[in-house]
């Protein structure tokens, strides 16, 4: 089998699993959209009718410039994720005390007046 084959039907026994957990769990319908994507309909909290759409590839990775792939590294991926949102919830706790500490400042100050 070609890379591209071996690909796509890794990714279809995926979307096959997906389809049957879907229908079990939540007993509604999964309407294929694409090769790699499903919709399932489902209702928000006050009852409004949305769609989920699940996407499932198997990415390559970066070209190397040697006309090939560096692999793609999930693990990797998941570490630089997660730095950044560790990252993004420190500078809004810093922005949060340093808002804090200005409305103190402000009380203190209109205290004093």
């Amino acid at each position: 089998m070609t890379k591209a084959q071996l690909e796509n039907a890794l990714r279809n026994d995926c979307l096959s699993v997906l389809k049957e957990t879907f229908d079990k769990v939540y007993g509604c319908d999964v309407l294929p959209v694409s090769a790699s994507e499903i919709a399932l309909p489902v209702t928000d909290a006050e009852g409004n009718e949305k769609f989920l759409l699940v996407k499932v590839s198997v990415p390559r990775g970066t070209r190397n410039g040697q006309g090939g792939y560096d692999p793609y590294d999930g693990y990797a991926a998941s570490e630089a994720y997660l730095l950044e949102q560790e990252s993004k919830a420190q500078e809004k706790a810093v922005k949060k005390a340093m808002k804090d500490a200005e409305k103190g400042k402000k009380k203190k100050e209109e205290k004093e007046e």
